[in-house]
Formats: C-alpha cells, sequence, structure tokens
C-alpha cells in the first residue's frame, strides 16, 4: 500500500510539473517596458518570487515582498500581488509564463500595501471580473482606516497619476480555516488572531507541506510589529507545531528547516518582550525605551534603523498597561 501510495503522489507531482512547464512568453497587455517578474519553482507547481530585502520605494517600484503561486489542474491560487499596479502586471505577466491555468483565487496575506498593491492588475483576468480575492475577514475594515495614508503615500513617493492608485478589497473574509480545491491539490487558509497585524493568513499547500507565512515569518528584514507583541509569540508557538517542509516568509529567503526558521525572529521578538517590560518596570519613558530596548537584538537585522524604534514604541503601548 505504501508504494502504491508513493506511486500515486509521484504521478500527480509530475502531472502538476507538467502544468507548470513555461508555454508562453508575456502577454501583449504587458507594457514593453516591463518584464515579468522572476519566478522559482521551489516545490512542484508551486512558485515564488524572491526580490531583494529593501524597504517599499519609488526606486524599487515597490518589489518588496515575496509573493507565490500554486498550480492545479484546475486553477491557480496567487499568494498576494506586490507593491504596485505595474508591479502586479509582471507577476501576472510571469504567471501567465508558466501556465495556461486559469487564475481563481488571489489571496492577500495581510493589509501591507507592499503585498497587495497590485490587486488591481488581477481584477481583467476573467470574464466575470477576475479572480475571487481572498483575505483574513478583518483586513477590509484595516485597509479601509489606512487607504488615505496609503494614496497619499502612492502620490508623494511614487508620483503616481490618480488612475493608478486603484486600491481593490478583498471579495470574500476568511474566519479560521478553510481549505480550497485547485484540482488534484488542496490548499488550507488560516486566519491568525492579532500577530504581525490583526489579518494574518497563512497559506498552506498540503501536497508538498510549503507553509507561506507571509509577515509572520521574516527572514534577514527586521520583523515589524504592527500588531501584538505577545499575540506574535503566541502565534510562533502555534506555527512551531505544524507539519512544513518549506516555509516561505513574506520577506526573505526561503527555507526547508523547519521549525528552526522561526529561531532567529523569536530571539528578536523575546528581546524586545523581555528588554520592553524591564524598561516599564524601571520607570522609563517610552523616549528612555526607545534610545535603549533591544539595540544589541536588532543589530544582525536589515532595516533596523526604519523599523526597530517603532517596535520598541508599539511594544512599549502594549505592556505597559499590564
Amino acid at each position: 500500500m505504501r508504494i502504491h501510495r508513493c506511486l500515486a503522489k509521484g504521478l500527480l507531482a509530475a502531472v502538476l510539473v507538467a502544468l507548470a512547464l513555461p508555454l508562453r512568453a508575456a502577454p501583449d497587455s504587458l507594457p514593453a517596458a516591463l518584464e515579468p517578474l522572476a519566478a522559482t519553482q521551489i516545490a512542484s507547481g508551486v512558485f515564488v518570487h524572491t526580490p531583494p530585502v529593501a524597504e517599499w520605494a519609488p526606486e524599487n517600484g515597490g518589489d518588496v515582498a515575496n509573493l507565490g503561486f500554486i498550480v492545479g489542474s484546475r486553477c491557480v491560487a496567487v499568494i498576494d500581488s506586490g507593491g504596485s499596479l505595474d508591479g502586479g502586471r509582471r507577476w501576472k505577466a510571469a504567471i501567465e509564463r508558466v501556465t495556461r491555468v486559469p487564475i481563481c483565487y488571489l489571496i492577500n496575506t495581510h493589509v501591507h500595501p507592499d503585498h497587495l498593491m497590485g490587486n488591481a492588475a488581477f481584477r481583467s483576468s476573467a470574464a466575470a471580473g477576475g479572480p475571487e480575492i481572498l483575505a483574513h475577514a478583518k483586513l477590509a475594515s484595516s485597509l479601509g482606516a489606512r487607504e488615505r495614508y496609503i494614496v497619499q503615500a502612492l502620490q508623494r513617493d511614487f508620483k503616481l497619476p490618480a488612475a493608478e492608485q486603484t486600491i481593490v478589497y478583498p471579495t470574500r473574509g476568511i474566519e479560521g480555516s478553510v481549505d480550497l480545491d485547485l484540482g488534484g491539490r488542496t490548499i488550507t487558509l488560516t486566519a491568525w488572531a492579532t500577530a504581525h497585524t490583526d489579518n494574518d493568513l497563512t497559506v498552506l499547500d498540503r501536497s508538498t507541506r510549503t507553509l507561506f507565512l507571509g509577515d509572520l515569518l521574516f527572514a534577514g528584514h527586521l520583523p515589524v510589529l504592527d500588531g501584538k507583541l505577545r499575540g506574535w509569540l503566541t502565534a510562533m508557538d502555534d506555527l512551531r507545531r505544524q507539519d512544513v517542509a518549506i516555509a516561505v516568509p513574506g520577506h526573505g529567503p526561503t527555507s526547508g528547516n523547519w521549525p528552526q526558521a522561526l529561531d532567529a525572529q523569536r530571539r528578536y521578538l523575546d528581546a524586545l518582550l523581555t528588554e520592553t517590560k524591564a524598561a516599564i518596570a524601571a520607570g522609563a519613558t517610552i523616549q528612555q525605551a526607545v534610545d535603549k530596548v533591544g539595540t544589541e537584538a536588532a543589530k544582525p537585522w536589515a532595516l533596523a534603523d526604519r523599523f526597530h524604534k517603532r517596535n520598541v514604541t508599539t511594544a512599549y503601548a502594549e505592556l505597559e498597561w499590564e
């Protein structure tokens, strides 16, 4: 029986790889000045775009977050759409280079603009208006609260015209866990309690045990706290118990070393918790805490100068009334 199961899995993998073979060049709809984003197959039918670790900015076109897609026999699930409309167009073109299977789901892992500003590029990919856009049930309200500030950033920093500032909201909110059938493979979407944000969503491809964590995991890029520190640590404890072969963080390289892939982030967040609590207990003001908490723990991380002090401020506000 075990041999038959292995043969069946091997046949499924072969079919999915065949589906994923390059079939055509980028569509004519992609502007000539733009190239499809790079997509690397990390497991059978599972592809990832991994840009350099950097801050969301005009000079990189907002291309700073990891993106993914999973190919089934019936349809494709896309995980995050990129940090700009052009980025979304380039990501859609990359998918269409790999497979003719239609896109049925676009999944947003959380609210930050580097992960979802490409949503508009996918709306016209089907006659019915595009794929279903799935996200945590709380993402829509969080995006609504931030929309004005995101548009301002696009105007001020990216110099985008009004026509390219369309923010596309999810069409379906996820609570708990939901299984989706792509044809020959099932993916599981899980909505998490407040952690990195209040709307984090993970995507697990069951056939390859590939877990897309969004920004519940950072690799190289300093973890950014926009939710609750204690909640994030609790989520990491739960994640550690999952059976994962390949972990895809929101930023930085993928890892086949699970759950050790969580360890560096855990050390930083533990230090942030311990030192912030100690500063509060010692009567330090929030400014005093910002100046001294976690400075050593932050040193190994990229963009620490941009985000660490903000993390301390957020942690202090959470912990001071405990």
